[in-house]
């Protein structure tokens, strides 16, 4: 299996290159030459399969230079139960919403209590071997911009994990009070974090700016160092996130909610577009999927592409309850522009610098009407969201964080206004206690208190619903990190944070 860039496949890689590297030269993302496809056979076979079984299965069709046991070994290691509480570390929990069942898939189950470990668990061991077989002894820089969730399940996944060091940025008034203690207090002798002023697009252009610039690339390489990256940008985050929808589909034939073949519809509240793309990765393998559900928030640029075909990140950006999803530019959609104008790398290149240069970019009809036909796409605001979650605790006693409920939100939204009652699957990407403020002021219970952790007390007493051992476990932690800089400083702070003096 070849892996090109989207703006010049000529690029060609290994797939270990592709993790290893993180993005292309270019400034394209790694997308697969092909989808290999699941047989009815093999998703039959499935069904009788462990998570981790299934993960190999799939995960081997892509991985092609890595052996059997290679992959194995990833696997084994990611997704144990002391990890994710359990032997299914994505299970389903169904709940009835305004009438509708609704299937939610929880992926915050493991060490961080967002969906971010399904992949950053695994991903460390991805890396590893794939500078055994192309880094050349040199040490891996991962670079991360996070708007929350991926910068602790990135930093504990690599946490003192051999020849690596990371680097985390983060809004400094764009995450969760629960998030920003996670990373500040994060462990380990090959760490660092650091806040910017700005917001995440602001991290993340300068993040994808540091990563392409030769000056800096020739400096790591002069000290025995190469960046990667952690972010859904790298193919080998975006990978084993394919897996959990294929198994999701798999458990929901299990459960008796759908006969094998039969079509599933696809939520997902969406930010940087990578979480859904693997879904739609996992259809174009053959997953029956009748619909892919784009759940925004107030941040809702998707949304406007999605029912009209421009993207325009020329607006007003805000900072919602939901803080993972206030993204503006959403960089993983570069790969399905790719996949549906037929792998045309000029075209894909045209959007991309159109994005850069004017801010705004608009397809082609054909792609255009493919989006239209598989895609739908809303958003739900501050408002809507706090209703969702207290609705859904009042009606079926469940506990819901911000994201989930904006996708609950929309789904139930899609449903009432299109009458489609297709089995829907909806990807649940964090624990409530992560975002404890926004879910007490949504169940409207009174005063809070001031603290943080006496937030997730009260609302543990409110509700009954267990807090997870991973951030019950960081109270009275004393923060390591507190740095913040400009944006226009972050080339500096990371050579800095290395050690490293031009």
């Amino acid at each position: 299996m070849i892996y090109h860039s989207t703006q010049d496949k000529t690029q060609s890689v290994s797939s270990a290159q592709a993790i290893a590297q993180g993005i292309s030269k270019d400034g394209g993302l790694f997308v697969p030459e092909r989808f290999p496809q699941l047989t009815a056979d093999e998703l039959k076979a499935m069904l009788a399969m462990s998570y981790q079984q299934r993960a190999k299965l799939i995960i081997g069709k892509y991985l092609t230079d890595f052996s059997e046991k290679e992959i194995s070994d990833c696997v084994d290691n990611a997704y144990t139960a002391e990890k994710f509480g359990g032997e299914n570390p994505a299970p389903i929990a169904s709940v009835t919403y305004n009438g509708d069942e609704l299937n939610l898939l929880e992926l915050w189950h493991g060490p961080t209590c967002a969906f971010k470990d399904m992949a950053l668990q695994i991903l460390p061991h991805f890396l590893t071997k794939s500078l055994q077989k192309v880094g050349g002894g040199k040490e891996a820089v991962i670079l991360v911009a996070t708007s929350g969730d991926t910068g602790k399940a990135a930093l504990e996944g690599f946490r003192d994990v051999e020849d690596t060091k990371i680097i985390v940025f983060y809004p400094v008034n764009g995450v969760s009070a629960m998030q920003k203690h996670q990373m500040n207090t994060q462990e380990g002798g090959n760490v660092y974090v650091c806040a910017i002023n700005g917001n995440f697009d602001d991290a993340q252009t300068a993040v994808k700016k540091i990563f392409t610039d030769p000056e800096t690339a020739a400096i790591l390489d002069k000290n025995g160092m190469m960046f990667s990256s952690a972010n859904s940008i790298n193919w080998g985050r975006l990978l084993p996130q394919i897996v959990y929808y294929i198994s999701a589909y798999c458990d929901m034939v299990n459960m008796g909610k759908v006969q094998p073949g039969e079509k599933i519809n696809i939520c997902v509240p969406t930010g940087n577009f990578g979480n859904i793309l693997a879904g739609y990765y996992a259809y174009e393998m053959g997953l029956p999927v009748n619909r892919f559900i784009c759940a925004s928030n107030s941040n809702n640029v998707l949304t406007d592409f999605i029912n009209t075909g421009v993207y325009d990140k020329n607006r007003d950006f805000y900072t919602t309850v939901s803080p993972s999803m206030d993204i503006l530019v959403s960089s993983n959609l570069e790969r399905l522009l790719y996949t549906m104008s037929g792998s045309n790398d000029v075209e894909t290149k045209g959007y991309m610098d159109a994005l850069k240069s004017a801010g705004r970019y608009e397809v082609s009809d054909s792609i255009k009407e493919k989006i239209s036909a598989l895609f739908y796409g809303g958003y739900a605001d501050e408002d809507a969201t706090k209703a969702t979650i207290h609705n859904l605790f009042e009606q079926e006693r469940y506990l819901s964080d911000t994201h989930t409920a904006v996708a609950v939100a929309v789904c139930d939204g899609y449903i009432k206004a299109t009458g489609d009652k297709t089995p829907v699957v909806i990807a649940s990407t964090a624990s409530p206690y992560k975002f404890s403020k926004a879910v007490l002021e949504a169940l409207d219970k009174g005063s809070l208190p001031e603290s943080e952790f006496d937030m997730v007390e009260q609302l543990n007493e409110l509700t009954g619903a267990p807090v997870p051992a991973p951030l019950a476990s960081l109270r009275g932690k004393t923060a390591r990190f507190s740095d913040v800089t400009d944006k226009e400083d972050m080339q500096g702070v990371v050579l800095n944070a290395l050690g490293i003096r031009k």
